[in-house]
Formats: structure tokens, sequence, C-alpha cells
């Protein structure tokens, strides 16, 4: 006997990547950030009082929101704090879609959106890209409530441009979410059209290019009414206050940040390179992490291979990806070991 809604019986949910025990390992496969947050943020947390610990939380984070803003020339209005970019998803979900509210995204994308879709009871309309990742044409006539597109694209780390996002929300008469937890990465971003239009919702993670992975702190940006509905669909004290200290001096500190995403930027370069060199007909990123396609070696072979010498990559086995490895770009010594070990196992 089961006491669970039906869709949820029926359903899989999400899987995520890999978190080996060991500390000795060479991780490369849930793209965090191979470098320290900013010195501020370890300062500032050492700094908390028991009497922080001891009250509920700033339910809205406005400290972090006053700051954000600042960085991005908005008001703390347009800004909405939540519990990595996956708490805005569900959010999301829960405000716009039900069984009767349907949902779009192209294919493939983050593998959270249909899990979190099924919990809703919502309908979906998946839309492939074609084999370049053009943003499909047929996204804006799907006549959904909520549509998302991840830009970049995880995990095929394209990018789509914004003036073809512009042109999709202009012809959609829903929702568009852009996903941009990436694009502390890419050259260009869309928080300006949040300015020009009120049904585009931004997507922001603090894990990847500030390097809080273990935090858990994203946010969105929005209109005013927008972030105002979404604030009811919330949960109380949805970010905590360690994560709102940290999230806020991580912010603030641009120097870092910038200089931390520009040698990831770099590695990136070199790691493509090198992957190129072994016959991988790697795709340009404007991510922490490349799409690998394997060629005439099976990936999930190679896949195997790395993890019994405790290098992790990211292996999908669904049609399309089954070809392919997801690497995250690590430090110099991460890369190079990586390299090493795929020569190897290519000679074999």
């Amino acid at each position: 006997m089961s006491y669970f809604r039906d869709n949820i019986d029926k359903m899989d949910g999400y899987v995520p990547g890999f978190q080996p025990s060991a500390v000795d390992v060479v991780k490369l496969n849930t793209n965090e950030n191979p470098y320290p947050p900013s010195p501020k943020v370890l300062e500032a947390i050492s700094k908390i009082t028991t009497e922080r610990l001891r009250r509920y939380p700033d339910p809205l984070g406005n400290a972090f929101r006053q700051a954000a803003a600042e960085v991005h020339g908005l008001s703390p209005e347009n800004i909405l704090c939540t519990n990595g970019g996956d708490d805005l998803l569900t959010m999301v979900f829960r405000a716009f879609c039900d069984e009767n509210r349907p949902a779009a995204y192209p294919v493939p994308t983050y593998t959270l959106y249909p899990v979190l879709a099924k919990i809703q009871n919502c309908p979906v309309i998946e839309v492939p890209f074609d084999s370049e990742f053009n943003l499909p044409a047929k996204l804006a006539s799907a006549g959904v409530a909520l549509t998302i597109v991840c830009n970049p694209n995880a995990p095929t780390a394209t990018v789509i441009n914004k003036n073809e996002l512009a042109s999709l929300a202009d012809e959609l008469k829903g929702i568009l979410l852009i996903d941009e937890a990436y694009v502390d990465f890419a050259e260009d971003n869309c928080l300006s059209l949040v300015k020009d239009f009120d049904n585009i919702i931004i997507l922001r993670s603090m894990s990847k290019g500030y390097s809080l992975a273990g935090v858990r702190f994203g946010y969105a940006v929005a209109n005013p009414t927008l972030i105002d509905g979404l604030i009811k669909v919330k949960d109380s004290y949805n970010v905590d206050s360690l994560a709102i200290i940290a999230a806020t001096e991580a912010i603030k500190d641009q120097q870092w940040f910038k200089r931390n995403v520009e040698k990831v930027k770099s590695e990136r370069q070199r790691l493509t390179d090198s992957l190129r060199d072994l016959g991988f007909p790697v795709l340009e990123s404007s991510t922490n992490f490349l799409l690998a396609p394997t060629g005439d070696y099976k990936a999930n072979e190679i896949y195997d291979k790395l993890s019994k010498q405790n290098i992790f990559v990211r292996y999908f086995n669904v049609p399309g990806l089954d070809d392919r490895l997801r690497i995250t770009v690590g430090t110099p010594p991460q890369n190079d070991q990586l390299i090493a070990a795929l020569k190897k196992i290519l000679e074999r």
C-alpha cells in the first residue's frame, strides 16, 4: 500500500552527481568551482554571534538583496534570495504550473526540470535542440504557462544570444525563466531584459563563480511584481543566517570573484585544447565545464576506468548524451592528472 499521490509514486526522483567521501580524489563531476571563495566569507562567518544563530534569519535576506542590487545596478525589490538555484525552480513550478498549466523547455537540459514538473503534476513539452543547439522555434508556440531556457545550457555548455531570448519573451504569453546558473563564465547575460519585460525571471547561483556550492544560495532577478508573487510560495525562512552572511560577502568581493572566473576560463581553454588533441571533438563552452564527445571510444568505459583511478567526471546514460562525458574544469594539476589518465586509457 502506498500513501503517496499517484504522480509521486510513479515518478523517479532527481539523481545528484556522485559525491565521493574520500578527499584524495580528482572531482570533476558536479561543476563546483575548484578555487576557494573570498577570504572575506570565512572572516564574516567566523564573527557570527550566538544570538544571531539563536534567532530566525531575515526571511528576505535583505543584506544580500541590497548588495546584489548594487552589483547589478538594480533595486533590492528586484532580488529574491533562494536556497540554491533549485529552490527558485521549485518556487516557479509551484507558482505557475499545475495539471492545466504546462511547462516547456529545450532538451537536452538540466534534468531537475522534469522532476519538478512531475511533483507538481504538470504536463511538459520537451522541444529538442537541433545539432548545433540553437533555440528551437517551436518553443514560442508551445502555449505553456512556464518556459525555461538554461543559458548557458547544462549539459551542453552552449549559449543562446540575448536578443533571441528577448524575442522569445516577447512572443510568450507566460513566464520565461532564464536559468543563468553558469552565466558567470559566459561573455554576456540577460539581466538587462528584466527592465524591459514583465514576464522574465533570471535565476542566478552562488555555487559556481562564487565557490559557495556547500552553502546553497541562489537568487532570482525579476520585476518587483513577480518577486512579490514568488514570496508568497517560498518557504518561511528559506535561506539561513550563515548563508546570507556568506553570500553577501562573496558578492561584494567582485575583485576576488572576477579573478577566480578568469582562472577557470583560462584552464577551460587549455583543457579544451588538450582533449581535442586526444581526438575528442569538444564543443566550445560558456560554462565551467566541457561536454566531450568520445568519438570511437565508449564514454561509459572511459568513465569507469577514470573512476577506478579516483578521477570522477559525469556520464549520462540517456539517449543523445551517452556518447559523451561532462567534465568540470579543475585546477591545472587536476586537469593535468585527468589528461595523463586519459592518454593511458586510450593507448590500451
